[in-house]
């Protein structure tokens, strides 16, 4: 990865890490799955108006905004609604890194070098020291919503690929903004059936009121810098390498996740967590390290080909 690209993702890495407190805030205040369809709601219908719809299949698009909107957040939301620490939230997330590394060898058929496996074995070792010291904080059931969160990130990755393979000239921002139409009416469906048809509408009602107002900063936060910003950038990064040279600096996240629940929500980490800290850094700049040349589409390409039907070639051109 060039220095360049290493230095969007770790932008990237900074607006993830931060975006945890946000998600804490609008939590206080939001139900999780309405927070869900709202967040993607408020860029979903600018994106409807004005944005044009990227020239890629549509089962990919479907895809990404189902793994990386619909399923991660709606997780995570909950988890971190039941009781899931926000520092240790931001770090059982980043096992999408190696969830994606498995999928894009078994979906992608991507090579890994030797030097990438042993950068993700010394990250993900750095997560589980602190995983395993941080772990008193949470109950199982919040630490598995969180582990799923992370399985559906890697498949919105995946999705996010190969909507990119299978197109020429993409514009991954005008992906990442379509990404975001995906979501909203499964999770105001879900939010309607599961927390109430009025709870939620009644609590943005609310945030408009004197003491409501940090869950809409939160919500613009979340928004503009999550997930414009941040994921336009990320999608950006998985057009050019292998997702397992990319997914790596996502176990970054959590330091500054955990740094930043530190500072603001006196979460405390100890010395192991510290340590565990500096494990990941040193593992995920090694597997980044370890590929410089962009992706080539080609095997990805004539997958695709081979698995496509006359109509499904039909559906794209009239898309």
């Amino acid at each position: 990865m060039s220095s360049r690209d290493r230095l969007i993702g770790l932008t990237v890495v900074v607006l993830w890490g931060l975006n945890f407190l946000a998600i804490r805030v609008g939590l206080d205040h939001y139900p999780p799955f309405f927070f869900v369809g709202l967040r993607f709601a408020v860029i979903a219908v600018p994106v409807l108006l004005f944005v044009p719809r990227p020239r890629v299949p549509r089962r990919y698009l479907l895809m990404y905004g189902a793994g990386f909107g619909v399923l991660q957040f709606a997780f995570l939301f909950t988890a971190m609604r039941a009781g899931m620490p926000t520092g240790l939230s931001s770090l059982v997330l980043q096992s999408s890194a190696p969830f994606t590394v498995l999928l894009g060898a078994l979906l992608l058929r991507e090579r890994l070098r030797p030097i990438q496996l042993v950068g993700i074995v010394v990250a993900m070792a750095g997560m589980a020291v602190i995983g395993w010291d941080r772990a008193q904080y949470a109950a199982l059931v919040p630490l598995l919503l969180t582990l799923a969160g992370g399985l559906a990130w890697a498949f919105g990755n995946i999705g996010s690929r190969l909507a990119v393979a299978h197109a020429e000239g993409v514009n991954p921002l005008h992906l990442t903004l379509w990404m975001t139409v995906v979501p909203p009416l499964p999770m105001f469906a879900l939010s309607a059936l599961t927390e109430g048809p009025t709870t939620g509408w009644r609590d943005l009602a609310e945030s408009f009121t004197a003491t409501g107002w940090p869950a809409l900063v939160a919500l613009a936060y979340i928004v503009a810098l999550g997930t414009i910003a941040g994921s336009g950038l990320w999608t950006l990064l998985m057009s050019r390498y292998p997702a397992g040279t990319v997914a790596p600096l996502s176990l970054l996240v959590p330091v500054v996740g955990i740094a930043a629940a530190w500072a603001f929500l006196h979460e405390t980490p100890t010395a192991l967590s510290l340590l565990g800290a500096a494990v990941v850094i040193i593992g995920a700049f090694t597997a980044t390290s370890a590929g410089r040349a962009p992706v080539k589409f080609a095997n990805l390409l004539a997958l695709g080909s081979k698995s496509r039907t006359p109509t499904d070639h039909r559906a794209e051109s009239a898309a």
